[in-house]
């Protein structure tokens, strides 16, 4: 077999991808959208006939690639989790979250639900189907947020300190419960005991946390005797194939949380920001191109039907309410203004790349089908846009001059 031939998409992945996310910075969309769209450009040429560039071959390559790419995007994620920043808000960003997590999964699911055969006639791989739609509008993505709170001057007021230290939380439950739901993917046959996965997922984070304990040990002594030494970044990317092996392949867990625990043992390291610009540097000019065109590459939209259609946009207005809504309701009950509840929510809307992660992991795993992935792709470039114009809404009710209110 020719490898060689994975070169030439490869080159056309990484140069469209720059140009498309430059594009998109110019009109204020996410970089994932830019990434996404050159991978749907590249994908048509598989409809040209006798052509050579996207074989079976080189498709599977780029597979293989964009397996590599979500765990460091993952371990990226990981790194720039600031756990001490929840401390700023306390109890109330654990039950914004909380909110935020279960009120867009229970509309994901009951609206999954009514699209899959109605509640009646569900059986147990239904429900874990219909659950895995949930699970995936779980997921915030506050860069686009934050860009607009620093603009507005409120990014370290209650809105800001409160969204962000939420968003943290997110992610991290999100991750837990995407876990779970994975490892309950079995057929009838050998379908796996629900306390049996819970306690593996919580043994699982029990062993990341213990034996992240001693790796904290091991890189404070080397960073004090090799600092900013490039052996730091390599040990920790090692680390985080590590974890991503042992959370598959000992614990039944998937892989990508794994990654994001390693990203959250070392935040406490001194060389944090060196090992987060050397690993990301890696990433981002190649693995993550990958990752996301691969996923516009393999998308087909011959299979999506009216009745997808229908599901698809009922779909992305229980992700936008079921954040605004749960999240504004529970800042409501914790004591927040009416104003300040509301921008909580629309600062918790935001979707991007860890979206069409976890949907891209329910698609590898068979667990929901690949025809939702435009759909997703909508929800992150229509949140993208509301969010900012929203937010600056909401504030302009407030006098320009008032200083912002701090935590």
């Amino acid at each position: 077999m020719d490898y060689y031939a994975i070169l030439l998409p490869l080159a056309l992945i990484l140069a469209l991808s720059k140009i498309f996310v430059k594009g998109c910075g110019k009109v204020g969309l996410p970089n994932v959208v830019g990434m996404l769209l050159a991978g749907i450009l590249i994908g048509c040429i598989r409809y040209i006939p006798g052509q050579q560039i996207l074989t079976p071959v080189t498709l599977e390559g780029l597979g293989f690639m964009a397996k590599i790419g979500v765990i460091l995007i993952m371990f990226s994620a990981g790194l720039e989790t600031d756990i001490q920043q929840i401390k700023a808000v306390g109890v109330p960003a654990v039950i914004i979250t909380m909110a935020g997590v279960i009120t867009p999964m229970a509309l994901g699911f009951v609206v999954a639900c009514l699209f899959h055969g109605g509640f009646a006639s569900m059986t147990r791989e239904t429900v874990l189907t219909c659950l895995f739609y949930g699970t995936i509008l779980t997921a915030t993505s506050v860069s686009v947020t934050v860009a607009t709170l620093k603009e507005l001057g409120k990014l370290t007021g209650k809105v800001g300190s409160t969204v962000i230290s939420a968003a943290i939380l997110d992610d991290l439950i999100g991750i837990i419960v995407l876990s779970f739901v994975i490892g309950l993917k079995g057929d009838a046959q050998n379908a796996k005991n629900p306390v049996v996965v819970l306690l593996l997922t919580l043994a699982f984070f029990v062993f990341a946390f213990a034996f992240g304990f001693l790796v904290h040990k091991v890189f404070k002594w080397l960073d004090g005797r090799y600092p900013h030494h490039r052996m730091i970044p390599v040990l920790s990317v090692a680390l985080c194939f590590f974890f991503a092996y042992a959370s598959e392949k000992w614990f039944g867990v998937a892989d990508i949380p794994g990654a994001f625990v390693a990203g959250l043992i070392l935040p406490r390291n001194p060389d944090v920001k060196y090992i987060d610009r050397r690993s990301d540097i890696m990433s981002y000019m190649i693995f993550t191109p990958i990752f996301f065109c691969n996923i516009g590459i393999t998308s087909d939209f011959s299979g999506i039907s009216a009745q997808m259609v229908l599901f698809g946009v009922c779909f992305i207005l229980a992700g936008m309410v079921g954040k605004v809504l749960g999240c504004g309701v529970s800042a409501k009950l914790c004591g927040y203004s009416a104003d300040d509840s509301l921008r909580c929510g629309l600062g918790m809307m935001a979707r991007a790349e860890v979206a069409l992660i976890c949907a891209q992991k329910g698609v590898d795993n068979g667990m929901i089908s690949s025809d939702i992935m435009p759909f997703i792709v909508v929800l992150i470039i229509v949140t993208s846009f509301l969010t900012p114009v929203l937010l600056k809404l909401s504030f302009r009710k407030e006098d320009a001059t008032q200083p912002a209110e701090t935590v």
